[in-house]
Parts: structure tokens; sequence; C-alpha cells
């Protein structure tokens, strides 16, 4: 699995979201690298993993990335924050969780209103076989709704979608699945490590309610709303997030 190291400091494992790879948090990289080292995970199947074989299934990824990364605050986007959840619940070299407009459950269900309907990636899924690059343009379209930067937020990731080639299909549609399948709530109770929730206030895909409600279920947990911001408020509102995580990781014992 490809890792980027850059920077120096306390260290930080940064998880991208669905179709794209480390590279998509080039904001953060440059405002945390002076006092951060950063751990950049390219997911299997994505960016410089692509030909990478380990199933994209959440203790096979987490305990490669563990294997090969220092103690270390975790920091998951959208798909990501599924990963740094399971490895906040099971891994003890996680010393903090953060979460970037990510819950442990995406789809709504039952005592869990504040999320989206299975359909959207079961459809995702489908037209995915169909027509593979317009899906995915679909998929950045929806990343991008609602924010108040959604232009500029999607231009960027449109050019990091393709900057280290095209994520494989297979790992996509396994993506797709854990988005789809997943429900972790119930390690939330018993997460030992504290956790920072960022949601953006505009999100479409992880509604900023759903956060707040999963926070309230974790001990030692913060929540934060980004006022404009979509479900990547770490393009169009970097200073914010990049701030709300240096505060986080220096609080983090």
């Amino acid at each position: 699995m490809h890792i980027d190291v850059i920077g120096h400091g306390p260290a930080l494992v940064l998880l991208h979201g669905w179709a794209l790879h480390g590279g998509v948090f080039a904001p953060l990289v440059e405002r945390l690298a002076a006092q951060h080292q950063l751990h950049l995970v390219d997911l299997p199947g994505h960016g410089f993993s692509r030909g990478d074989s380990t199933p994209l299934a959440l203790p096979d990824v987490v305990a490669g990335i563990a294997a090969a990364t220092p103690p270390a605050v975790w920091v998951g986007w959208s798909l990501g924050g599924l990963f740094a959840l399971h490895a906040a619940a099971t891994q003890p070299k996680v010393r903090g969780l953060a979460m970037i407009a990510a819950t442990p459950r995406f789809v709504r269900g039952h005592a869990w209103p504040d999320a989206v309907e299975r359909e959207v990636f079961v459809q995702f899924g489908q037209d995915l076989a169909r027509d593979y690059r317009g899906t995915l343009e679909r998929f950045l379209a929806l990343d991008t709704l609602g924010s108040a930067h959604a232009r500029s937020e999607l231009r960027s990731l449109r050019e990091t979608l393709v900057a280290r080639g095209e994520p494989a299909a297979e790992a996509l549609q396994e993506g797709l699945r854990l988005l789809e399948r997943s429900d972790l709530r119930r390690a939330l109770p018993q997460l030992a490590r504290p956790s920072l929730w960022i949601a953006g206030q505009r999100d479409r895909l992880v509604p900023a309610a759903g956060m707040h409600a999963a926070a309230a279920l974790a001990p030692h947990a913060q929540a934060l709303t980004i006022a404009g911001g979509g479900h990547a408020p770490f393009l169009g509102h970097a200073d914010q997030v990049a701030e709300a995580l240096q505060r986080f990781v220096a609080s983090v014992p």
C-alpha cells in the first residue's frame, strides 16, 4: 500500500474518500506539514496503490496501514472515515480519531434518519458498470453539491481524480459496498480515544446532524460544523479544518 510521508512532528494518518487518493489532502498538507508528520495513504485500488491486492475490507486495510505507520491520530474523510473509526476501535497505536464528513453508518435506517437512502450507493454501483467515467463525474459533483465553494472544489477533485491514474473498477465496487453495508455505531460507546467530528453544514451525502448524532454516542468526543461547507470542507475551508485538526492533535494525550 502506497503511503506518502511528509513533514515533521506528531504523526497523522490521513485516509481519503471513494475513488480518490492521498493527493486530495494537498490543502491540508500545505497547512500542517510544518508541524506534523503526515502519512497520506492511497487505499488499495486507488492512486499509486492501484495494483495493491489487499482486499478493500476494514480489518485487512487497517492492519496493513497500522503496520506501516507510527502511533498517530487517524483522520478519515468520507469512506476513509470507516477505516479510521475501525482502527480507533481496534488498534492501540491510534492516539485519536478525526472524522471529516464521515459517520459510522452512511445509509438511513432504524433510529438513524440523518443519512442517505441505501439506493443511492446501489444505483452508483449499477451505473459504474455501465458508465465508469460518467459515474465518477456524478459522484464528484455530489461531493461538492451545496458547498459555498462548489465550483472550485469540483475543479480540484476532477484534477485530483486523474493525477495518479484511474482507480480500479473492482475497488470502487468494494468501496460502494462498504458505504452501503457498514454500521460501526456499536464501536462508539467503547471508543477509548478522543475524537473530533468535522461536518460540512451543506453536505448532501453526510448531513451534519448525523455527525453530531455519532459524536454524541462516543465518549471524549467533540463536534464542529463548518459553515458553508459541503462534503469536502477541507478544500473550500482548508484554514478552518486545519486549525481544528491542530487544536485537536495538541489536546490528545
